[in-house]
């Protein structure tokens, strides 16, 4: 444990496999100090030995937030308590590292972003793609590819045995491509750099383990004003499919980007988290012509060197909340992205709901 008196003292709220990975990493970088644990069952203490125990355990938040007086709170718990969590953290002084989505309806998002201009408090959301070189690089690459763009990605996942109880939890309040299709979200707008126009979406429900109201396949599509589209498939389930489950894919006029992950996009890989951010490497392949239409180039293969796994990915997202907070870093944009990737994925969800295109 770090006792610097200039140590940020921070209450780890939700302790899954996010809210461990997270404590993992308060425990190991210099700055922060773990001064309570908080979950509703026992995993609380499965942490607090893995992490060699001697923290303050809690099972109610309130409580913990009113004995341990942290400086920050780290939400991973599920969506549904995102937003009261994170508005009682603000309100009792706290800067906030929240899991997205920041919250789990647009409303709610907004309401904790207008806690934390009033408390004059940083809140980051853990957009954990956008700590990965590889995807800095794949959003790079993307934009010398002219316009418009064409994106494909999804993400399906054939879970099974603890997994499957975290996404039938998870979608107790939300589905698959609200959850998880910020994220894809969130990189098309980096990509196209241009303002979402229309939605559509297709959903089915192919299991009675979830609401009646809810669905754990989904796909949709966004229209951007540059003329740009993409599309982002989520599945969630032991019944989905493993053909094709990652699919990371940009194409523009002047060629297209896509992620090649032949380890991690293998069979049995589509629920282990470090597959969901693993590249290996990057294909860029030129669309220039000779008068015989042949390719000029060959396909350039992009192998970076700094591949960080999913612990070393959740250290460099608290190192950012360090830094957001020891420097004061304005935190508008990121905010502001992270309420219209939001926005974006419930008008798709309207419209898996209503069958109609939604204009955004």
């Amino acid at each position: 444990m770090t006792n610097s008196q200039s140590s940020i003292r921070v209450l780890v709220v939700g302790c899954g496999n996010m809210g461990a990975s997270h404590a993992t990493a308060y425990q190991n970088i210099d700055g922060f100090q773990i001064c309570g644990i908080v979950s509703t069952g026992k995993s609380k203490e499965v942490l607090n030995e893995k992490l060699g125990g001697g923290y303050a355990l809690f099972s109610d938040y309130y409580k913990a937030l009113s004995v341990t007086k942290p400086d920050a709170v780290c939400i991973s718990t599920y969506p549904d308590t995102h937003e009261t969590f994170a508005v009682k953290a603000l309100e009792a002084g706290c800067h906030v590292f929240i899991e997205k989505p920041l919250a789990d309806t647009v409303e709610g998002a907004i309401r904790v972003v207008q806690a934390a201009q009033k408390a004059n408090k940083k809140v980051v959301v853990g957009y954990i793609l956008r700590h990965h070189p590889s995807w800095e690089k794949f959003i790079e690459l993307s934009q010398q590819l002219g316009k418009p763009l064409v994106m494909r990605m999804n993400l399906n996942q054939q879970s099974q045995g603890i997994m499957w109880n975290v996404h039938r939890n998870l979608m107790q309040s939300l589905s698959p491509i609200v959850d998880c299709g910020v994220h894809y979200i969130d990189v098309m707008c980096q990509m196209t750099r241009s303002k979402p126009v229309q939605v559509t979406a297709i959903g089915a429900k192919l299991t009675d383990d979830i609401p009646a109201d809810n669905y754990n396949y989904g796909q949709l599509q966004i229209r951007f004003e540059d003329g740009s589209v993409g599309w982002y498939e989520a599945g969630w389930g032991p019944m989905m499919s493993e053909t094709a489950f990652f699919v990371k894919d940009v194409i523009g006029p002047k060629g297209c980007v896509s992620i090649v992950a032949k380890e991690a996009g293998g069979s049995g890989k589509s629920d282990n988290v470090d597959s969901h951010t693993k590249t290996e490497s990057l294909r860029f392949h030129h669309a220039d012509i000779d008068k015989d239409n042949k390719f000029l180039k060959q396909d350039e293969w992009i192998n970076l060197t700094d591949e960080p796994d999913h612990q070393e990915l959740c250290n460099r997202e608290q190192r950012y909340f360090l830094k957001a907070i020891s420097e004061n870093i304005d935190l508008t944009d990121h905010l502001a992205d992270a309420v219209n990737s939001l926005k974006i994925a419930f008008a798709c969800d309207e419209s898996v709901r209503t069958g109609q295109v939604v204009k955004v």
